[in-house]
């Protein structure tokens, strides 16, 4: 998610109901953490607590540098990313690439847990390839090493984000370990959520990609783990409200020129499955500054009223159907 859960974005999931977010993942590499990305990254101004910092790398004292550094910073959670299927990443054996390597994994988490005194988690995959799944190891690595928690996606690095995630193997290393397992992948909706916490058993699940566009799916999660009933789609006037609260902040975040050009895909999530959101999404594309995207977005949402009151989605689709 690096790229898309910035501290807006994260702050903004947490107020419709995600109980936990992370910060997008930062290189362990010391050469960059003076940079205005990297900067940006640790940056948990304002944000609700817990603040969570994940950091990605492959020689185990950079790392524990990195983890000490972002908690002098104040990150209260430290997350290793051993999931990450990115080429770039994976090409110089960082992210899901490390799972090849059970030894340098294990003196990753034991240099991490060692250098700071709050919780270090681990975000990884059930392995490699299908021929050479290792999660069960890996976990039972963690949990000796002392990581606090572990968050497993349930597909394998060569998998990338295609075909279907298991939870088979997130329930095999549930029952293996006696620390939280997260279970992760594929998780779009409240009976999906429902489900996955059923098939694997898991303490909790986090949600990824179905965020994009619908922050308010937290919300919806809860509701439906705590009553067994689904919410209605958002009215159309609190999205149109939390559109312009989270594009403003956005622009603070970034500034005028970056956050013109940033703010793009996160409005392309939000419309792309309403009616005239692929319209909208081309002829915003084009908008130049801060003022014309928000007066943009105002117009879009004020468009929708016309549908109903309520966010249509299920419109959309007939209607590209028709």
């Amino acid at each position: 998610m690096a790229g898309v859960t910035d501290r807006p974005f994260r702050q903004l999931c947490k107020e419709l109901g995600a109980g936990y977010a992370v910060a997008e993942m930062a290189a362990a590499n010391p050469r960059v953490w003076a940079s205005e990305k990297s900067s940006r990254r640790r940056d948990h101004t304002g944000e609700m607590e817990p603040k969570a910092v994940q950091i990605a790398g492959s020689d185990p004292q950079e790392l524990a540098d990195c983890a000490r550094f972002n908690v002098d910073k104040g990150a209260q959670v430290v997350d290793i990313n051993m999931g990450c299927p990115v080429k770039k990443v994976c090409n110089n054996w960082c992210g899901s690439a490390l799972l090849q390597f059970e030894d340098v994994v294990e003196r990753i988490l034991h240099a991490v847990v060692a250098a700071v005194d709050v919780p270090v988690t681990l975000k990884f995959r059930t392995g490699w390839d299908r021929q050479n799944k290792n999660a069960l190891r890996i976990a039972r690595i963690a949990e000796q090493a002392g990581i606090q928690m572990l968050t497993l996606h349930g597909r394998t690095r060569a998998d990338g984000y295609t075909g279907e995630a298991e939870y088979d193997t997130i329930a095999a290393v549930k029952a293996a370990v006696s620390i939280p397992v997260v279970a992760n992948g594929d998780i779009t909706s409240p009976e999906k959520a429902r489900y996955v916490l059923d098939k694997t058993g898991a303490d909790a699940v986090m949600v990824g990609r179905a965020a994009q566009g619908r922050p308010w799916i937290f919300r919806e999660i809860d509701h439906f783990l705590r009553t067994g009933t689904l919410l209605p789609p958002p009215l159309v006037a609190e999205v149109r409200r939390l559109m312009d609260e989270h594009l403003r902040a956005h622009y603070g975040f970034y500034g005028e020129n970056l956050g013109v050009r940033t703010a793009r895909k996160h409005i392309g999530w939000y419309v792309r499955d309403l009616p005239g959101g692929e319209e909208f999404r081309q002829e915003m594309n084009r908008l130049e500054s801060t003022t014309a995207q928000l007066a943009a977005v105002d117009s879009f949402f004020e468009s929708q009223w016309k549908y109903g009151e309520r966010l249509q989605y299920r419109l959309a689709e007939e209607m590209l159907a028709a």
